[in-house]
């Protein structure tokens, strides 16, 4: 008992979402049609990537990114490289997949160039981009498709929608980068170390976790319902060629998103708390949204709110929003607190200062233009 306690103290976050899961269970509890209605789709692909990802690490498959990126020599070069690295990845592949693939990176580098310091405000930035990017499109993030297959618009409609604050993110990005390196500008770094040579022994291993990468990414963006059929291609096939990288998948990271989940379904099934959304929401879903994902995070706020949204339009940019609030308000922000605090277990209150800090200063900025873009509904 001793032992989990102690784990749970390490693990804060996955301690509030068995918390907030258990509470949710008590006022309703969960039935096997709820138990199906949990996105498994997720949970299952997160696990592929997670997985594969771990296999680009131990065969350093990403390679000729860092090289590339260590080549840059400016500490403003490589910052903006690796921000905006994440701000258009996140367009095509998911916010969160894009925050697998860089924020390592960035840890990386960054260590390797003695520069640990700026590790906090780089990554919490890519956060930033990962948010404000994957909004433009309709597959950049869970809640953009959700909201884009209810409702019957091109995707360039969409596109044009989402375009404005997009924009406006990507230039304000630019601003937050010059301003952290406001007094050094031309501070230089040396990454040499990202540069180790592949080992030819490893050419069949990185081979195949490429495919399997671009297995995940199609299962992502076709939103295929044989993901489950990919996710046992996936697992029999790192069993297979590796198998000691399933031990070191982050499964608390897993547990975490169940726990969501789990709430998420409780209180929307709860006939009271309906009832009341019901009549809260309509004419409010910019701040209803993100408000709500503070508590349940913003793709759970999303499928909650939808069926009593009248202006889609508030809804997705309250959503596209929230994840700038708190840690909570969006899921790619857990997986950035995640992949941080395995790295260094001792700065998770740190990590949240820093990321509070920064995001809070850019949804101040973009808070009031989203509001008023919701007067025009273009959906």
């Amino acid at each position: 008992m001793k032992k989990l306690f102690s784990f749970l103290m390490r693990e804060k976050m996955l301690a509030l979402s068995l918390l907030a899961a258990a509470a949710s269970l008590i006022i309703t509890p969960l039935t096997p049609k709820r138990l199906l209605e949990i996105d498994w789709r997720t949970l299952g692909t997160l696990l592929m990537m997670l997985c594969v990802l771990e296999g680009f690490k131990r065969e350093n498959v990403l390679r000729p990114i860092a090289a590339f990126a260590a080549r840059l020599g400016k500490m403003t070069a490589l910052s903006l490289f690796l921000v905006f690295g994440v701000f258009f990845t996140s367009m095509f592949v998911t916010n969160d997949v894009s925050l697998i693939i860089f924020v390592p990176l960035t840890i990386q580098l960054f260590r390797h160039g003695g520069k640990e310091k700026y590790i906090l405000p780089i990554i919490s930035m890519e956060n930033i981009a990962a948010i404000r990017g994957s909004m433009l499109m309709p597959f950049g993030s869970p809640q953009n498709l959700f909201l884009y297959g209810q409702i019957d618009v091109s995707v360039g409609h969409f596109m044009l929608h989402m375009l404005p604050l997009s924009a406006l993110s990507a230039i304000l990005l630019i601003g937050f980068v010059f301003f952290l390196f406001r007094k050094n500008a031309r501070e230089e770094i040396s990454c040499g170390a990202s540069e180790q040579p592949w080992a030819p022994e490893g050419k069949r291993r990185r081979g195949i976790y490429i495919a399997l990468f671009i297995l995940v990414i199609l299962v992502i963006v076709t939103r295929t319902k044989l993901w489950p059929i990919a996710l046992a291609i996936v697992l029999a096939t790192i069993a297979f060629t590796d198998r000691t990288l399933l031990k070191k998948v982050d499964y608390v990271l897993l547990m975490t998103f169940l726990c969501f989940f789990i709430f998420s379904s409780s209180i929307s099934a709860n006939p009271n708390i309906a009832g009341m959304l019901k009549k809260a929401v309509a004419n409010h879903e910019y701040a209803w949204s993100i408000g709500l994902s503070q508590i349940i995070s913003n793709v759970p706020a999303t499928i909650v709110l939808y069926p009593f949204t009248e202006n889609v339009s508030a809804l997705i940019y309250g959503v596209d929003t929230a994840g700038l609030c708190s840690i909570i308000g969006s899921l790619a922000s857990v997986i950035n607190y995640r992949i941080y605090v395995r790295e260094y277990p001792e700065n998770g209150g740190k990590f949240l200062r820093v990321f509070t800090l920064i995001s809070w200063a850019f949804f101040a900025l973009v808070a009031l233009p989203g509001f008023f873009l919701c007067r025009w509904r273009f959906f």
